[in-house]
């Protein structure tokens, strides 16, 4: 009961103050306030406001498309003034032009033509030997080729000689183993039988061997069976003429 009684008479002046300044802070708002209405209190702004009517929207109108304008006119180029040329070359002509002094001779120099001289003569003794070389190896070929134009014409002579000693040769055997064919009795026309003969140098026959038929084997055989019994042979009349193997052909129309 104490206690509560000490603390209700500590409360009390504390409670005092607080009432106190709590009613001064009511004043002194209520002044600020006052003074602030009254201070901001002034006449209201006018405002106008005018209102105007809608005016219609105006259409587009499309323009046609213009012309193309005309094509710019081109004048013809004037013709450039003719520049007469000066006169020059009458008037160069008629200046004279002025004589070229004559040029003195040149001293000739003997010594220099000597050489030249000298030089000339062994040029042309080195070509007149060339030509003498030539010359020489010229005739030494034509003489070559005379001789063997000559070795070729005997060659030619000598077989031709031969040719015919051999020709005329076989000719006398043909005339001796003609006789001695007997012709088949079907034969006809001229076929042509070629036999291959080996001989001695006396003259005998060795062998007979068929080269090319005549197409009739029995005119075939008559002409082997006659050079057969013609053996021996005729000889050569010369000797150097002889050959082991002889060509002969045969038809039953040659003489």
């Amino acid at each position: 009961m104490a206690v509560a009684d000490a603390l209700e008479l500590r409360r009390e002046p504390a409670l005092g103050r607080a009432a106190m300044l709590a009613a001064a802070m009511h004043v002194v708002l209520i002044a600020l306030m006052f003074i602030g209405v009254k201070w901001q209190s002034y006449d209201p702004d006018t405002v106008t406001v005018e209102l105007w009517e809608a005016q219609p929207v105006p259409q587009e109108t499309v323009e046609p498309p213009k012309p193309p304008p005309p094509p710019p006119k081109v004048e013809a180029p004037k013709p450039e003034p003719k520049v007469e040329k000066p006169d020059i070359t009458l008037r160069d002509k008629a200046k004279p032009k002025p004589k070229a002094e004559p040029k003195p001779k040149p001293k000739p120099d003997l010594e220099l033509e000597r050489q030249v001289r000298e030089q000339a003569a062994l040029e042309q003794k080195v070509l007149q030997e060339q030509q003498k070389i030539l010359d020489e190896q010229r005739r030494a070929a034509d003489a070559a080729r005379k001789e063997r134009e000559l070795q070729q014409l005997l060659a030619r002579q000598a077989a031709d000689a031969r040719a015919a000693a051999q020709n005329a040769w076989i000719s006398k055997i043909q005339a001796k183993i003609r006789p001695n064919i007997y012709l088949p009795p079907d034969l006809k026309g001229n076929p042509e039988a070629v036999y291959l003969v080996t001989l001695l140098p006396t003259g005998e026959v060795l062998t007979v061997r068929k080269r090319r038929s005549s197409g009739h084997a029995g005119y075939d055989t008559a002409v082997e069976r006659a050079i057969e019994k013609s053996s021996p042979l005729p000889k050569p009349d010369d000797l150097s003429v002889f050959t082991r193997e002889l060509e002969l052909k045969f038809r039953p129309l040659d003489e």
